[in-house]
């Protein structure tokens, strides 16, 4: 908008004006002030309500859309507006974005609605980029199943929330860089919004590329080999972490709480080490001794032997490994060896315990995970909605997005 400002001329030649002429110029004078101060007061106007919408839409923006809103404020939102689980919000979002009321909810509908790839981190790119740090927990699916039983999404879920700040790795056989996005979306919808959740096709060449592994792996037929899936397993957290340093965890833990950032091993019991979770930092002479000893006394017909067995035998040459006494933790060199009660405190002959009802709950104080010995679990018992098990209380608490999808029974749960 322009505005017309009239210029008067005025003699300098000491003209007389009439009394006249002197009101109207200051008519003139007082019109052109009044304009001028709307014009700024409108400017102003507009300018406060604009700063104070941005400010407040930002302000909602980083609110609602932050990480710990997503992973702990999700699913309660969306509860309370009646919705089930995540994997039945994206066809009832559109009908519920008519009702949305506020600004808040506007922008949470906006990010439910936002295409899945960008909430969870699908990627078949190197994965040294998402683990350069060496703070990275990883798991690992050596058959080539694509449809996972609960405990191991429950798995996955549990870490993800505690390890909120840190990526959480996913390595699928099954998966290829043709498929990859399609089944992540079809398989794991539950655990779409957690964006700290990396899969990668498990490629085992490439694994064990640059490490004692190679030749090895390049030498035997699988297809010969007794138990090759936990082999491979075995062989591979090996060749994983040497590479990249972080966190191993076998898909039957749930995550309760943090793990101290410190190279550790867990006892299952006093003077035995399992390899079912531990941590060292990359290149660590651990695992290197792990990898040498692995292919040089490599034996697949016993169980265990380049696993449990392995961890165990190399521990001892670090140092001797003293008996447990209460919860304390033993050094031993510079690992940590972890009291049972960190990660198994129910131990394998009891594992049944978790899916009985207690009159009590267990505290788990002294835990930081929790071993569900599903290699014992040869019936396939399962967490049953409803049952009031301990097994039903841990996936409550530590994945309910999880329990949400087997409550609304969700087929690629199986």
């Amino acid at each position: 908008m322009a505005l017309k400002i009239p210029i008067h001329s005025i003699s300098l030649e000491g003209t007389q004006c009439s009394p006249q002429s002197d009101n109207l110029t200051h008519a003139a004078g007082m019109i052109t002030t009044l304009r001028i101060a709307v014009f700024l007061l409108l400017l102003t106007t507009l300018g406060f309500f604009y700063g104070i919408t941005l400010k407040q839409n930002i302000i909602s923006y980083m609110y609602y859309v932050s990480e710990e809103n997503i992973l702990n404020g999700f699913t309660s939102f969306m509860l309370s507006k009646g919705f089930g689980p995540i994997h039945d919000w994206s066809n009832k979002t559109k009908a519920f974005s008519t009702q949305a009321s506020t600004v808040q909810e506007k922008i949470l509908l906006t990010t439910i609605n936002t295409p899945s790839s960008t909430l969870v981190s699908i990627d078949p790119s190197n994965p040294s980029d998402v683990l350069k740090e060496g703070d990275g927990i990883i798991f690992l699916e050596t058959s080539n199943r694509l449809q996972l039983p609960p405990l191991v999404v429950c798995a996955l879920e549990s870490t993800a929330r505690v390890y909120k700040n840190q990526p959480v790795a996913f390595f699928m056989k099954g998966l290829n860089d043709t498929n990859l996005e399609e089944t992540v979306k079809e398989n794991f919808p539950m655990l779409l919004p957690l964006k700290n959740i990396y899969f990668f096709p498990l490629r085992l060449e490439e694994v064990f590329a640059d490490t004692p592994l190679f030749s090895w792996y390049m030498k035997i037929n699988p297809r010969e080999q007794k138990h090759w899936i936990h082999v491979s397993a075995d062989a591979c957290r090996l060749a994983l972490i040497w590479k990249y340093g972080g966190i191993y965890m076998d898909t039957d833990f749930i995550s309760i709480r943090p793990i101290p950032k410190q190279d550790f091993l867990a006892a299952e019991y006093s003077y035995y080490s399992s390899n079912g979770v531990f941590r060292f930092s990359a290149h660590h002479n651990f695992t290197q001794i792990c990898m040498e000893d692995f292919v040089r006394r490599y034996n697949s017909r016993i169980w265990g032997h380049q696993g449990p067995h392995l961890f165990t035998r190399i521990l001892k040459k670090f140092c001797d490994i003293p008996k447990f006494n209460g919860t304390e933790d033993i050094m031993c060199g510079n690992i940590t060896f972890y009291n049972p009660q960190r990660f198994y405190p129910i131990l394998y002959p009891s594992w049944k315990k978790y899916y009985q009802v207690w009159d009590k709950l267990p505290t788990f104080n002294d835990s930081y995970s929790l071993h569900l010995w599903n290699y014992m679990n040869r019936a396939n018992v399962t967490m049953v909605p409803g049952s009031n098990t301990l097994v039903e209380h841990l996936y409550k608490v530590y994945c309910p997005s999880t329990y949400g999808a087997i409550l609304q029974n969700v087929t690629t749960l199986q």
